[in-house]
C-alpha cells in the first residue's frame, strides 16, 4: 500500500484496535481480515501496542497501521514497529512535518477548519475526523467539508454499525473508523469474523 486513499478505499470500516495482551494479537487480526476488514488500526494506548502491530504483520493480507500516535518519537516507534500506516488524534506541526518527511500513509486527526488548513499548508488532504460524533456528528463534517472539496474524510468517535451508513452515504467520507468490531479483551474469533463481515458489507 503506497498511499492513505488507497488504505482508506480498501474497506469500509477501519477497526479501531486495542491491544491490552500481545498473544490477542494474532487471532483478531486473522479474524477481522478473515471477515474483509484488511485494514487494521492499533492504537498506541497500552504497553503491548508495538509487539502487537510486529505480530499483526504476520497475518496475510493484513495492513497493520498505527493510531493514537501524537509525537514524532511515537512516529518513529511505529514505524520501526512496520507500521504501514499513521493515524493520529490531532494534527501538530512537528508531527505533520515528521510523518511527511517519513513518507508513511499519514492519516491526522482534524475536528475543524483550522487544522484541515493547516493540514493542507503541509500537503495532506486525508484526513481522520474525530471525535466524530461528539464534534457535532454528520451535520459538522458536511459543513466544514462544504469549503474544502479536495479532501477525503474517516469520521471515528462514537459511530457504531447503525450511523456507519450514513456517514459512508455522504461522498467525501471513504470509510469510518470503530471500535465495535474488535472489542477489548480476549478475542472470540468467530464473533470477530462474523462483525467484520458485517462492518465489511457497508461499503456503497
Amino acid at each position: 500500500m503506497s498511499d492513505i486513499e488507497t488504505i482508506m478505499r480498501t474497506a469500509p470500516v477501519i477497526p479501531v484496535i486495542v491491544v491490552d495482551d500481545v498473544d490477542h494479537a494474532v487471532p483478531l487480526a486473522r479474524a477481522l481480515v478473515a471477515g474483509g476488514l484488511k485494514v487494521l488500526e492499533v492504537t498506541l494506548r497500552t504497553p503491548a501496542a508495538l509487539d502487537a502491530i510486529r505480530a499483526m504483520k504476520s497475518v496475510d493480507g493484513a495492513i497493520v497501521g498505527a493510531g493514537t500516535v501524537t509525537n514524532p518519537t511515537q512516529l518513529q516507534q511505529a514505524i520501526d514497529a512496520g507500521s504501514e500506516f499513521i493515524v493520529s488524534p490531532g494534527l501538530t506541526e512537528p508531527l505533520g512535518k515528521a510523518a511527511v518527511a517519513s513518507g508513511v500513509p499519514f492519516l491526522p486527526g482534524i475536528a475543524n477548519a483550522g487544522d484541515i488548513m493547516r493540514g493542507l499548508d503541509m500537503g495532506l488532504n486525508h484526513f481522520k475526523f474525530f471525535p466524530a460524533m461528539a464534534s457535532g456528528g454528520l451535520p459538522a463534517l458536511k459543513a466544514l467539508a462544504a469549503p474544502f472539496g479536495q479532501c477525503k474524510f474517516c469520521p471515528t468517535g462514537g459511530i457504531g454499525l447503525d450511523t456507519a451508513p450514513q456517514w459512508l452515504a455522504f461522498d467525501p467520507v471513504l470509510c469510518v473508523g470503530g471500535s465495535w468490531v474488535s472489542p477489548k479483551g480476549a478475542p472470540d474469533p468467530a464473533m470477530i469474523q462474523a462483525l467484520a463481515h458485517e462492518a465489511a458489507g457497508l461499503g456503497r
